[in-house]
């Protein structure tokens, strides 16, 4: 005989289930719309943006191409081998950060930092990983705020560098109107800011108080001009990439975006060759046409890096008068190693009387140099070391980090020297006119040039 089942309870709603079933309803709808109005709150902000990063591959794979959109076929790669690396998204103002979306390429992060800043110099960590496994990584949930936003591999998960097909960055608030191609805003007279300097990375870091060029690069930092360029030495004692890396990287490393940089010759002295070093660490920065010469623009002035290690060879003395015969602009200044002129321990270098020549015959205007570990600046003057109102002005500025030398054998038309002086040289340039500043790494003007007018 079965035994008798109880009857199935009653589903019927009482008042109390009713009233607890819609409130939670209430809750959900309303936790719902929240979450709905936070994604619609966020915005992409970095597409489009300009983007800067600690090294390329290649000029094919530059910064900006993390930003353009493409999250399949376009990207930036940094150099090989090397940690840390870094590439900076500038979203044109102070935004919250909510979620970034990093698009990996083979080359990926295991270990990697986001950061924000608010002046591109002091960088907050909101989202640390030591786990990346490569492809598609989507942060949310993230708070922080800045104008500028860091992705920094501290650890490769290959053997080559790191690689991202798009750097998505979202927040709150409307996304600024996309640069991919930024123009620096006008100001009056085409006028702009350099620095400048020579001789710079020594074999030491900021925990010695004798080591200069973190100090230098301080000064640099604290000027914050439109580019930076130098007149070779950069890194001492062979220019190695591992030097470069462990020295000049940690210093003026953070202004190689904007840095125009010459070889000098202990670029040279590398037992693996002039491009295992220089070359592998400046890439396309400082070969931008295969060759270790190359000329830019800035506002009516024309720019031209040359390599003196190799001032003997035709094939960079016929693009240099190629190089001014086709240039439009009004002044012209040139920078490279070797100086002609100097009263320092080198002294004058005839390897580079040729090239005066050309550039006097030119018209041109600035030369900048390095090679001896001092300070020094000349009145105009032609190849042959008589003053000339029609000369060309040169600066001899070697003081960037290096053992200073001493002042030997004055030359005839030296206004200035300094010597056992670090600094930077702080030039300003307008169309027509130019002048400069030495600075030294306590911030004071050493000294100070007249103001040329260019020929």
């Amino acid at each position: 005989m079965s035994p008798h089942l109880p009857p199935p309870r009653s589903r019927a709603l009482t008042p109390a289930r009713y009233a607890a079933v819609a409130a939670a309803l209430v809750l959900l709808a309303a936790l719902l719309t929240t979450v709905q109005r936070a994604y619609a709150a966020e915005t992409l902000l970095s597409q489009g943006r300009p983007a800067t990063a600690s090294s390329v591959e290649s000029s094919s794979y530059a910064a900006k191409y993390a930003v353009d959109g493409d999250t399949s076929s376009t990207r930036w790669a940094s150099a090989e081998g090397h940690d840390p690396e870094w590439i900076t998204v500038d979203l044109g103002a102070t935004y919250s950060i909510t979620h970034v979306k990093l698009y990996w390429e083979d080359a990926y992060a295991t270990a990697y930092q986001l950061q924000t800043s608010d002046d591109n110099a002091t960088w907050t960590t909101i989202h640390t990983t030591t786990k990346g496994d490569g492809g598609t990584d989507d942060r949310t949930g993230l708070s922080g705020s800045g104008r500028y936003v860091r992705v920094l591999g501290t650890a490769r998960g290959t053997e080559y560098g790191y690689s991202l097909y798009e750097v998505k960055i979202y927040g709150a608030g409307s996304s600024p109107t996309p640069t991919p191609t930024p123009t620096p805003t006008p100001t009056p007279g085409g006028a702009f800011t350099v620095v400048a300097a020579g001789d710079i990375a020594a074999q030491c870091t900021a925990s010695s108080s004798s080591c200069a060029h973190p100090k230098t690069a301080a000064q640099v930092q604290a000027i914050n001009p439109d580019f930076v360029l130098t007149m070779g030495d950069n890194q001492y004692d062979d220019g190695t990439i591992a030097d470069f890396r462990k020295y000049y990287d940690t210093t003026w490393g953070r202004f190689k975006s904007k840095t125009h940089p010459a070889a000098g010759n202990h670029e040279s002295y590398d037992p693996a060759g002039f491009e295992a070093g220089y070359k592998s660490y400046f890439g396309a920065i400082a070969f931008p046409n295969g060759k270790s010469w190359y000329s830019y623009d800035r506002g009516n002035w024309h720019f031209i890096a040359l390599d003196s290690n190799i001032f003997d060879q035709t094939a960079q003395i016929d693009w240099l008068k190629a190089d001014l015969a086709a240039t439009t602009k009004g002044c012209v200044a040139a920078y490279w190693h070797h100086p002609l002129f100097s009263s320092g321990e080198h002294g004058n270098d005839p390897v580079s009387r040729p090239v005066w020549q050309i550039l006097y015959d030119a018209k041109a205007d600035l030369v900048l140099n390095g090679h001896d570990h001092h300070y020094e600046r000349f009145g105009p003057q032609n190849p042959s070391g008589k003053a000339d109102p029609k000369g060309l002005v040169e600066i001899l500025g070697g003081m960037g980090g290096a053992d200073p030398y001493k002042i030997e054998n004055v030359q005839p038309n030296s206004q200035f020297r300094l010597s056992g002086t670090y600094g930077v040289v702080k030039l300003a340039f307008t169309d027509t006119t130019y002048s400069w500043q030495l600075v030294g790494t306590d911030g004071k003007v050493k000294d100070s040039s007249p103001t040329y007018t260019c020929h």
